[in-house]
């Protein structure tokens, strides 16, 4: 019993320690992702995946402020920002509410699938993590993580409209 207790004590301080270390690196990247938004580098930024998010969000194409809060949250997943994107995440849900009903499950359907299997080109939760338990290197499994990103995101995006697609079909034959 004295065993178990004292890992189970040891193993809560380790926890609470990596929370603490992973809430600065949060706040880093959160803060950084401001500063990028107010220098007008997500603007930058949002032309730049706008062919892609006109594309995957065609019922939402017309509302820009869906668009900007798409385009804000895909950045910050791009950026490896994890849980730190959760409030653009959020917020990018929020503003769906006022595109029509059947456009808004869709347009939350691939938000949900593009956060769930997000690309991340610079993966600095999983570096933070790696270097907290002591990586040497923490971002050389970038490559695998891209690679991999990749192909989850886009069976994610390909199943997304399938299903879409399928509910569509079955709506116009009644």
């Amino acid at each position: 019993m004295t065993a178990v207790s004292a890992a189970s004590l040891e193993g809560c301080n380790k926890a609470v320690e990596l929370v603490i270390y992973l809430s600065g690196s949060m706040c880093l990247w959160g803060g950084l992702m401001k500063i990028c938004e107010k220098a007008g580098i997500t603007a930058v930024i949002a032309r730049m995946l706008s062919p892609v998010t006109r594309l995957l969000f065609r019922d939402a194409a017309h509302c820009p402020e869906v668009m900007n809060a798409v385009t804000m949250n895909l950045t910050a997943n791009l950026l490896g920002l994890g849980n730190a994107a959760t409030p653009s995440g959020i917020a990018t849900v929020k503003a769906m509410q006022k595109l029509p009903p059947t456009a808004r499950k869709k347009c939350i359907s691939m938000l949900v699938v593009l956060n769930t299997a997000s690309i991340q080109l610079i993966p600095s939760t999983i570096a933070a993590m790696r270097l907290e338990h002591g990586a040497v290197s923490p971002f050389d499994v970038t490559p695998a993580i891209i690679f991999s990103s990749l192909i989850s995101v886009t069976a994610g995006c390909l199943m997304v409209y399938a299903l879409n697609l399928r509910k569509d079909e079955r709506h116009e034959f009644r």
